[in-house]
């Protein structure tokens, strides 16, 4: 008998990460069903990269709410985005969203790639 093991997603929006992401969503029409799904990829100058993309949720997948917005990632991207906050920023050196990621131990000059 296969042994399923709970995985649990604790991820946190900035207040302008969370306004930001309805915004897009009610732009875009997408419907209930959809979310934002957040995950990590090899690749980049520090050996990960971090995804953020709406879509719906896959088979296997993790999923968490915050404040009516729908969150998914796979399980292993779990393990290297646990504990992190999602910002937005829309200042002078350009708007986007951000991770503050605790498990990163470097990350790259542009931020968007980090090593653990």
């Amino acid at each position: 008998m296969a042994r399923r093991f709970l995985v649990e997603l604790k991820l946190t929006l900035s207040e302008k990460a969370e306004k930001e992401l309805k915004y897009l969503l009610e732009v875009k029409e997408l419907g209930d069903s959809y979310g934002v799904r957040i995950g990590v990829r090899g690749g980049g100058c520090s050996g990960y990269t971090y995804n953020l993309e709406f879509g719906l949720q896959h088979k296997g997948d993790v999923e968490m709410k915050q404040n009516g917005i729908r969150l998914f990632t796979d399980p292993k991207s779990v393990l290297y985005i646990n504990g992190t906050t999602l910002n937005y920023t829309d200042g002078l050196q350009g708007k986007g969203f951000h991770f503050d990621n605790p498990n990163a131990t470097s990350t790259c000059g542009c931020g968007e790639s980090f090593s653990v």
